[in-house]
């Protein structure tokens, strides 16, 4: 007890301590598989909606405010969503790295569960960003592929993501499909500094950085405003969508836990599918959740 009144006489004095302690617990409770499931259950929706307020603001500055490229015209139009979207495709993936980094030193199982849930995001982002590459490319270069060290490299990374997909889901004990997924995470890393620098260190057609160049920015403020909004943005759709999943991998992890049991008969007394799932009425191929094979269990606990 005096501990505690100590500690938090020195959090009031010091804010900094005060702040390393608030993020160490946040960071700790997380952690807990049932502790994260209550706090990402009120964190989603707010990622939801920054994620649509961000994209339409800079939706809008890009395609009205923004002035046209005295080279391109209006064609470069689409670096607003091409640069973003090869940005999360890097950030994500060492999110997983990182995540995964963590799973395998400190044992942390929530750490797995990022590094899984990951990896079919960053493939979208990936994808999109090699799609919108190839449109770009067209006009500026004449064809929509070249076998360029970017572009090859950035197909790796894709690769790269359905490599771990195919990992996991190749295990039949969980555990193992984890440790084995973040660790060729882990291995994979080495993949990011080769995409960054490979229009530095190999003849490329893709152009250089441009807006952590050195010396500053190569862009006007009106073209820099709207790329920041929709990179924001989409951090934020990658907290949406990871979360999302998260829960759903929690409560298949976690079934047969008693804190998944109590919430579901809690939350399911004024829903009439869940009653349907209780007494027995509905039986669908699927998660084994308080003795029923429940399709989609996962979402139990959100209809309303």
């Amino acid at each position: 007890m005096q501990e505690s009144l100590e500690r938090d006489l020195i959090d009031t004095v010091n804010p900094i301590t005060a702040s390393w302690n608030f993020l160490s617990d946040t960071y700790h409770r997380l952690g807990s598989p049932r502790e994260f499931y209550t706090i990402s259950r009120y964190t989603t929706p707010i990622f939801g909606i920054l994620f649509l307020t961000l994209s339409l603001i800079g939706t809008y500055f890009g395609l009205f405010v923004a002035p046209a490229d005295y080279q391109q015209g209006d064609s470069f139009r689409i670096l607003f969503v091409h640069v973003p979207v090869a940005w999360m495709s890097m950030f994500i993936y060492i999110v997983m790295a990182t995540a995964g980094a963590i799973g395998l030193i400190w044992r942390i199982k929530m750490a797995f569960v990022v590094t899984i849930c990951s990896a079919p995001i960053g493939a979208a982002f990936t994808a999109l960003a090699l799609l919108t590459g190839s449109i770009w490319g067209k006009p500026i270069w004449g064809t929509y592929w070249v076998w360029d060290a970017r572009l090859t490299s950035e197909l790796i990374l894709l690769f790269l993501y359905f490599g771990i997909m195919a990992v996991y889901y190749a295990f039949e004990e969980r555990k193992v499909a984890e440790k084995a997924t973040a660790l060729l995470s882990v291995v994979g890393v080495v993949i990011i500094p080769i995409i960054h620098y490979s229009v530095e260190w190999w003849s490329s057609l893709h152009q250089g950085a441009t807006v952590f160049a050195e010396g500053g920015p190569k862009m006007p403020a009106e073209m820099l405003l709207p790329l920041a909004f929709m990179a924001v943005g989409f951090m934020f759709f990658y907290g949406y969508a990871l979360f999302l999943s998260m829960q759903n991998r929690v409560l298949e992890n976690e079934h047969k836990s008693r804190w998944v049991r109590e919430m579901v008969i809690r939350q399911g007394k004024n829903n009439e599918l869940v009653r349907f799932f209780l007494h027995g009425r509905l039986r669908l191929r699927g998660l084994d959740l308080l003795g029923f094979n429940i399709i989609g269990a996962s979402r139990i606990c959100d209809f309303s």
